[in-house]
């Protein structure tokens, strides 16, 4: 990496709020790039089917030729007190990972906002989660206990490390280069989270029998996965600066005032029922699209029967198109306005959900059209929801409001999945528990429509633009 600063650069101890060097907001672009290992080998691809896998050696129905693929998800495996059925250990893991997150998120975003040492917030939250990935390694076996801890912590420190990373936002430029700025980290996100996995799918494809296997691949991806995380977040920790929090620096246990900040924001937020109003819809949809994200690998091979290989490369169809399809969003956007194209791609996400529905089983060509879709829709509801939100957070309260904001982002979500795994384990049907997600998109889509946007963006003591 070369020193991106320039001449026209102001200098570390002059910078504050809303300036920046270069390298500065390079290294805030490489966190994007480091944490997206994460979401894109760990959650869409190899995760799911493999923790699945071991769930269902661990019931010993493998070991029977004659047992029934339905058989080997609807087997039981003890859970702690409870049993459950192999084939929704998953979702289930996931749903407990996102549920810690409702709890502790806004508290970290709270922390965010008054802690002078945003680095080491991010430093601690980030080397958790890389190292619980890479830790996944060690899930072999009938260890389908192990692996889901060490995912239900790398999820959790994924998404605490996100609210920090968020939290820098307003340091490094000011409100009208926000969107810009944020789109760049978009971009560098996808970008890096595809190149890591198209390694993955070229070992997959070609060393898979010198590396020892499928299982040992996946394992070996799973690592991959926690090293670059660890690897490049070491460029943010080094080129990011601490500034003063604007709302002043905590008073004593940093924690325990985190927990106050909390109180006061969570009272304050009553005086913008509007920002409440669009964060509910923003919820409710995109937790369908992050349900999406986390059960189609599941959805893909023990479904529709589709090989591990035509899964990572949908999912690269998904992570390149994705780029392209964040840029071609915003431009629809800065013509009908941000709300107006978002509901555009609800109504294709609706489409999305049908089509996945119905697709017959082997189906490796339409499954990898499907995906390419998604990609052209994901990028803009993602990008231009952020941007909508932006707008209506007052200002200094970033952290805070991103903090709750985060519940139901970058890979995560809980409604989704518990519904997911109730339907699953009433009806022993994948494709059922896939249609109830359209219920997501449908509510959101509502909702949405019914947020007063320029309202609410005044409300919040910001200027709207000029088309909604």
């Amino acid at each position: 990496m070369t020193d991106m600063v320039t001449a026209s650069d102001p200098s570390p101890e002059t910078i504050g709020y809303g300036s920046s060097t270069k390298r500065e907001r390079t290294g805030w672009y490489l966190y994007d790039w480091a944490n997206s290992a994460f979401s894109a080998t760990v959650v869409a691809v190899f995760f799911g089917p493999y923790l699945g896998n071991i769930a269902k050696v661990a019931t010993g129905v493998l070991d029977d030729p004659a047992t029934k693929a339905d058989e080997r998800l609807t087997a039981p495996i003890k859970v702690l007190w409870f049993e459950l059925l192999a084939g929704s250990f998953y979702t289930t893991v996931l749903t407990v990972a996102v549920i810690l997150n409702v709890l502790i998120l806004p508290v970290m975003g709270a922390i965010a906002d008054r802690s002078p040492h945003k680095r080491r917030l991010l430093g601690i939250t980030a080397y958790i989660g890389a190292g619980a990935t890479a830790a996944m390694f060690f899930v072999s076996g009938t260890g389908y206990m192990l692996g889901g801890l060490l995912f239900i912590i790398a999820t959790v420190a994924f998404a605490a490390s996100i609210v920090v990373y968020h939290s820098f936002l307003p340091q490094l430029c000011k409100e009208e280069d926000r969107d810009k700025v944020s789109s760049i980290g978009w971009a560098w996100g996808y970008l890096g989270g595809g190149l890591l996995l198209v390694l993955n799918l070229v070992a997959y494809t070609t060393f898979v029998d010198a590396l020892g296997g499928e299982a040992m691949v996946a394992r070996l991806s799973l690592c991959s996965a926690g090293v670059w995380w660890g690897l490049f977040t070491l460029f943010p920790l080094r080129w990011l600066k601490d500034r003063p929090p604007l709302e002043g620096v905590a008073r004593g246990n940093v924690l325990t005032d985190g927990f106050k900040q909390l109180g006061h924001t969570m009272k304050g937020m009553r005086k913008y029922p509007l920002t409440l109003f669009f964060l509910a819809a923003y919820l409710v949809y995109n937790d369908g699209i992050q349900t999406v994200i986390n059960v189609s690998s599941v959805y893909a091979v023990e479904e529709l029967q589709l090989t591990t290989t035509t899964l990572t490369m949908t999912v690269l169809i998904i992570q390149f198109l994705a780029f392209g399809g964040a840029l071609g969003m915003g431009w629809l956007a800065g013509r009908i306005g941000a709300k107006k194209t978002v509901l555009i791609n609800l109504v294709i996400w609706c489409l999305i959900i049908g089509a996945a529905y119905s697709l017959p089983v082997g189906a490796a060509g339409p499954f990898m059209a499907l995906g390419a879709t998604i990609g052209i829709v994901l990028g803009g509801s993602q990008a231009l929801s952020r941007s909508m939100f932006s707008q209506l957070i007052p200002k200094g309260k970033e952290g805070e409001y991103f903090g709750f904001y985060e519940i139901s982002d970058k890979g995560t979500s809980w409604m989704g999945p518990l519904a997911f795994t109730l339907v699953f384990e009433a009806t022993k049907n994948y494709r059922l528990g896939v249609s109830v997600v359209l219920f997501f998109f449908v509510l959101g889509f509502i909702l949405l429509l019914l947020v007063p946007l320029r309202r609410a963006i005044i409300a919040a003591g910001n200027n709207p633009p000029e088309r909604l």
